[in-house]
């Protein structure tokens, strides 16, 4: 705190007793003692605190149990929605039960003012620091970095904000989360009648609720109709049978719009104006039911086990991460009778919508996608690329040729030749960077040995697509046990649509006070979500 306080001041003393809680936490993790237990042991002056709920508020929970429970959180770093699976810390903590997310955002956010958010957060981070310096390892502490040099004022992000110590007002999250909301909704059409008794965007409220609750689509509509209104609010059934009128195509379109319509908000920003480098991947949602006549479900780990997979292309080393792209992947597997699958042509619908996007200068691949046919497929479509290959007998001869030289890198120039033409490329030979060995890259790019390591270092942007899938199917992604492609396509795809809407929100929050434009969000995905939901739906 660089600000000089008055020792006798209000806010002196709170930050005090801020400090005596944390050193009697730590005192206690040396201990030996779990850290549930001695949150719910430590001692909280409540001097200085004041509840900002009225005495006649519904809310069933004690303040101090409360402030047990995001002095935890924010020690440990876990988010709302994970934080209301441990129901079992509810009992030591002094709690019924542990909220929702909903609720456990509102009550940061309006219960806790500034002085009480200060006193929580103080009192954690000095925790997770003297932790990590000190010891003893307790795992479920969170990284110190994260805490490191953090505003306590604004400690309500999963993710520290970065840009610069901006806060930003209720309605100003607000107006900005209608903007980016009102600029992906409109690309979707059912096809549905014009008298039908719902219009599509009552299911894109109820789908958004769906996903900021993390519940199934019985148990969402019903509780969305208990806020709404019976009459307002589509049965579950209902909702079910209007996404099953948005064919895969229109899906696939509607989603194309959306995407323009996104990027249009932020088309005056030069840094997407410029080509980008963008990464492919495959994600999957797992799937437990009987696989006869279910075309669109694939193996997984040797088909073992089996899941719906769905292609995305992602901008990456950008201020912005959003998805320009989603394809379903239809794969071959033991059950049924598809044929091999073409992830060439995935790739090709891919890079081609999203070229009607942005400019696409370097594609990132993994190893899913290492094919001549994909090489070709790139090249044929001017954009670079880097992918990891699997090394084979010819790869680990070579690799055995630079050990016995002393070396640690190497270039092999080949040329590639399918039926949709050649060109040329190289294999890079560099070292590992999760261990000992060597990785094997190639590219159509003209790289030198010097060079070669440093040129492959930018495979490693790619861990942001990991984030990025941990946030569509733990913050966006309404849970479904259908059996129907076409939900399970629609979920998905919405999912994405709803991340987009809180990176460009994010993104446009920060441009609002000229904040660094970091990767790290200063809006976490939970309360993005809530946030676009409560602009469609009134509040409690």
């Amino acid at each position: 705190m660089s600000e000089t306080l008055n020792p006798l001041s209000t806010r002196a003393c709170r930050m005090t007793h801020a400090y005596k809680t944390g050193i009697e936490l730590r005192e206690t993790l040396r201990d030996g003692v779990c850290l549930r237990t001695a949150v719910s042991e430590v001692t909280i002056y409540m001097e200085h605190l004041e509840d900002g709920y009225p005495s006649w508020h519904p809310a069933p929970d004690s303040f101090q149990g409360m402030l047990r429970l995001f002095i935890y959180r924010e020690i440990t770093g876990d988010s709302y929605r994970t934080l209301e699976t441990y129901q079992e810390l509810a009992e030591p903590f002094g709690l019924e039960h542990v909220s929702d997310e909903a609720v456990l955002s509102r009550a940061w956010r309006n219960r806790f003012d500034d002085g009480v958010r200060e006193y929580v957060t103080i009192a954690a981070h000095y925790v997770v620091k003297e932790i990590h310096d000190y010891g003893p390892t307790v795992p479920v502490v969170r990284p110190k970095e994260e805490v490191t040099d953090s505003n306590p004022e604004s400690a309500d992000d999963d993710e520290q904000d970065e840009s610069g110590g901006a806060e930003f007002s209720d309605e100003q999250i607000h107006r900005t989360t209608r903007l980016a909301r009102d600029h992906g909704f409109n690309g979707f059409d059912s096809g549905r009648a014009q008298n039908a008794s719902y219009e599509d965007t009552q299911f894109f409220e109820l789908q958004t609720f769906m996903g900021m609750v993390g519940c199934g689509t019985a148990q969402g509509a019903t509780r969305f109709q208990f806020r709404r209104g019976e009459e307002y609010g589509p049965h579950g059934d209902t909702h079910l049978r209007a996404v099953k009128q948005f064919e895969p195509e229109a899906l696939i379109e509607g989603f194309d719009q959306a995407s323009d319509r996104l990027l249009s908000a932020i088309a005056s920003e030069a840094s997407f104006r410029r080509p980008v480098t963008a990464a492919i991947d495959i994600t999957t949602i797992p799937y437990y039911g009987d696989v006869e006549e279910m075309p669109m479900v694939s193996g997984v780990q040797g088909e073992e086990e089996r899941a719906f997979k769905f292609a995305t292309l992602s901008i990456i080393g950008q201020n912005i991460p959003l998805v320009l792209a989603v394809e379903p992947i239809r794969e071959s597997s033991a059950w049924d009778r598809n044929p091999p699958n073409q992830v060439h042509r995935v790739v090709r619908r891919l890079v081609q919508r999203a070229k009607e996007h942005v400019p696409v200068e370097t594609v990132l691949c993994d190893r899913e996608f290492d094919s001549k046919r994909v090489y070709q497929t790139l090249s044929n479509l001017g954009v670079n690329y880097l992918v990891p290959t699997r090394i084979t007998s010819s790869e680990r001869e070579a690799i055995e040729t630079m050990e016995a030289d002393g070396r640690n890198v190497a270039v092999e120039s080949v040329s590639v030749h399918v039926e949709s033409g050649s060109h040329s490329m190289q294999f890079l030979y560099v070292p590992s960077t999760s261990g000992e060995g060597t990785t094997v890259f190639v590219t159509n790019l003209r790289v030198g040995p010097e060079d070669a390591e440093s040129f492959c270092r930018r495979y490693s942007r790619r861990w942001r697509i990991e984030n990025e899938y941990k946030s569509i199917k733990n913050d966006f992604l309404a849970k479904t046990s259908s059996k129907d492609y076409r939900v399970r396509l629609f979920y998905f795809v919405f999912a994405v649509l709803l991340y987009n809407i809180w990176r460009l929100t994010d993104f446009l929050l920060k441009a609002s006070v000229d904040g660094e434009m970091t990767y790290t969000p200063v809006l976490t995905a939970g309360e993005c979500v809530e946030i676009v939901a409560s602009a469609l739906i009134p509040p409690d």
